[in-house]
């Protein structure tokens, strides 16, 4: 990933949620909030001062009283309330009765509402009365109304903004539901470009065609050729499918939408449809483009397959996906990227050309191209100048992309645990060993598992570094308990294994074999245990293979049963019998014949090094790992020459805590390493 920094301010993507907050968003908040908190405040605010309740009678005596009490009223007709067009709302201010009492006002407000007849009102309204009355106009219903309901309002248009917003942010608003849901990637983010991507060349060559075509299709429109509708990638889980569509995405100079199967599939029949329609239509609309559909296995599947028949949301979105690929109408302009990693399941209408007119396939990586990711990724981290890159290729053979990343990933946190300043070729040693054997557990074992654990280990060991021709030389042999198992002995290859050779296979079994015979030889036949249960397994399964599958027993190149793989299972469930009794009884018979050869010839080997075997399952009783050069020399020699480097204990060293100067406080990257962080992986 290129490291140079992108001056250009970051935009987000159509339909995604915002890079950062936006303080915009908090002030539409707060102003809804203190609005609410107004209207609220203005409900339940109770008034300043209780004007005192007065009859009809009682305000027209006091009205009527020589001595003025009341000093001023206002008349307020109110046709509303059921009494007609006579029917008042009077509100005045009157003499205080308990004036000169402690804390009591000289006056106060009084109200009244009943019936005024025409000669009271006439006598409240002339001019000699003494009192100042001021007449208001009378409440009209629908301002009533539109005040009473206008609290309501605005608490239901504040939910319906609320609710339709969390519906948009969620890409399931009721009016997008049948929308697409690709995003368009922008330049504005990291670029990826095709220097970021090694180990599969040729696919790489592949697709930087189409992105040449799209940038000059005159070079290919010239001699009559025509850009692939659409590019389907094809490889093992891990192995840079998607790491090379981001380079596409970032090379190409046309708009690039990303999507993934599993964004088609709901549980409503005809929406996976409509989204597809709906993607083809963007496509259309900022053609030329790149449409990037990573795991299409998802709605791509055989119809009618599996057990009770095909699945009608998922067949109407495949059918959906085939016509806008191809169909009546064509999509001219926008190119179909797709991945998988299971072309076996996918519907044959859909691999025709026409639809996906090339198939690239992206395997495991050689030895160049391991050691090319390696670089790659080695970018980033603080390698000791002594690391060799190479080695660490040679020594990880059948790992993937992603296999290789991690690999120098967990090589970081090692040394990181160690407190180290910069990854050593022993980190990436132990890096290795913990992904392809598990991490090292040091459990409790008493005398007598250690003793029956480091004999069967020794077995192995001593029948691998016998009957090994050099492609597949013991690399370590240890009692510690790795993953599942409680020792293990490892081998490492010179060399990627393409084919698997009938010698190399009898080997595999012969060696699986040693572990159960070194326990029978040193514990007697009626204390064997069930550690060989995984040997006895692989043995079996590779003479299976070797008399039904490759043709590598005296029955002859002849393929006995047919696994039968089940769409949706994704393993084998059955195997068809397509031969007769006695001729199961034959394979039965030279399975059985593979594996017996098998286990006598190791017995021979261990019977001959018994001497042998007792010193190197000693050497592990007192080291618990040994390198492979161990083994040849007490096979050699009689003893080990070399000296043997025991790991340390999964303890980190922590330095001894010094209080920083004020320089170095400020200077964050001069200070030393620091203890192990909490939680750090192991």
């Amino acid at each position: 990933m290129s490291d140079t920094p992108n001056p250009r301010k970051k935009t987000p993507l159509p339909g995604g949620q915002p890079d950062r907050f936006q303080p915009k968003v908090l002030l539409i908040w707060l102003g809804i909030i203190i609005l609410l908190l107004a209207l609220w405040a203005s409900a339940i605010r109770p008034s300043s001062s209780h004007p005192l309740p007065l009859s009809m009678q009682e305000m027209q005596e006091k009205f009527e009283d020589p001595s003025h009490p009341i000093s001023s009223m206002s008349l307020q007709s109110d046709p509303t309330s059921g009494g007609g067009d006579e029917w008042y709302d009077i509100q005045g201010e009157m003499v205080n009765p308990d004036r000169g009492k402690p804390n009591q006002p000289d006056t106060i407000k009084f109200t009244t509402s009943g019936r005024l007849t025409e000669s009271l009102y006439t006598k409240l309204t002339a001019p000699g009365s003494g009192v100042k009355v001021e007449e208001k106009t009378g409440n009209n219903i629908w301002i009533n109304i539109l005040i009473s309901l206008l609290p309501w309002f605005v608490i239901v248009l504040v939910l319906y903004y609320v609710l339709m917003r969390q519906f948009k942010m969620a890409g399931r608003g009721a009016m997008a539901f049948g929308k697409s849901r690709a995003r368009m990637l922008t330049r504005d983010r990291e670029r990826m470009t095709f220097a970021d991507v090694a180990g599969c060349d040729e696919a790489k060559e592949e697709v930087q065609e189409v992105v040449e075509f799209l940038k000059d299709p005159k070079k290919f429109q010239r001699i009559g050729g025509r850009i692939p509708k659409g590019v389907l990638m094809v490889g093992p889980p891990g192995t840079g499918k998607t790491l090379l569509a981001k380079a596409v995405a970032g090379e190409a100079e046309v708009p690039f939408f990303s999507i993934s199967g599993s964004d088609f599939v709901e549980m409503f029949v005809g929406v996976g449809a409509a989204r597809v329609r709906d993607m083809f239509e963007q496509g259309r609309k900022n053609a030329p483009c790149i449409i990037f559909i990573d795991e299409i296995d998802a709605v791509g599947r055989q119809r009618g397959a599996g057990w009770g028949g095909g699945n009608d949301e998922r067949e109407q979105t495949l059918n959906s996906l085939l016509v806008e690929m191809d169909g009546f109408d064509g999509h001219e302009g926008v190119i179909i990227i797709a991945a998988t990693n299971r072309p076996d399941v996918l519907d044959n209408a859909l691999l025709r050309p026409g639809r996906f007119d090339r198939q690239i396939i992206i395997d495991l990586p050689d030895l160049n191209g391991r050691a090319e990711i390696l670089r790659v990724h080695a970018k980033k981290i603080k390698l000791d100048k002594t690391v060799d890159l190479l080695l660490a290729a040679r020594n990880t053979p059948g790992f993937s992309g992603a296999d290789l990343a991690n690999l120098l990933n967990e090589a970081a946190l090692i040394a990181a645990r160690y407190s180290k300043n910069e990854v050593q070729q022993t980190d990436i040693n132990e890096a290795r060993d913990k992904i392809s054997y598990g991490r090292e557990r040091r459990r409790l074992m008493d005398d007598e598992d250690k003793k029956i654990v480091a004999y069967h280990e020794a077995g192995h060991a001593i029948v691998q570094a016998v009957i090994d021709d050099g492609k597949l030389p013991l690399h370590k042999v240890t009692i510690i308990p790795r993953g599942q198992s409680l020792g293990s002995t490892m081998m490492s290859p010179t060399k990627d294994m393409l084919n698997w050779g009938q010698k190399r296979l009898l080997n595999d079994i012969c060696c699986s074999m040693g572990g159960r015979i070194a326990e029978e030889l040193e514990f007697g036949e009626a204390n064997i245990t069930s550690g060989a249960v995984g040997d006895i397994k692989t043995a079996t399964k590779y003479a299976r293979k070797m008399v039904c599958d490759w043709g590598m027993s005296p029955l002859g190149p002849v393929a006995f049963g047919d696994p039968q793989d089940q769409i949706f299972l994704a393993k084998e469930i059955n195997r068809s019998h397509s031969y007769s009794e006695e001729t199961a009884r034959r394979i039965d018979f030279e399975i059985h014949r593979i594996v017996d050869e098998q286990y006598q010839r190791a017995k021979e080997i261990l019977i001959k090094h018994r001497e042998n075997l007792n010193k190197v399952a000693s050497a592990l009783l007192e080291h618990e790992t040994l390198d492979g050069k161990h083994v040849h020399e007490i096979l050699e020699t009689g003893a080990i020459t070399s000296p043997v480097v025991s790991n340390p204990p999964h303890k980190p060293v922590v330095p001894p805590i010094v209080e920083p100067t004020a320089d170095k406080k400020r200077k964050g990257e001069e200070l030393g390493p620091g203890p192990q962080p909490a939680g750090m992986p192991a």
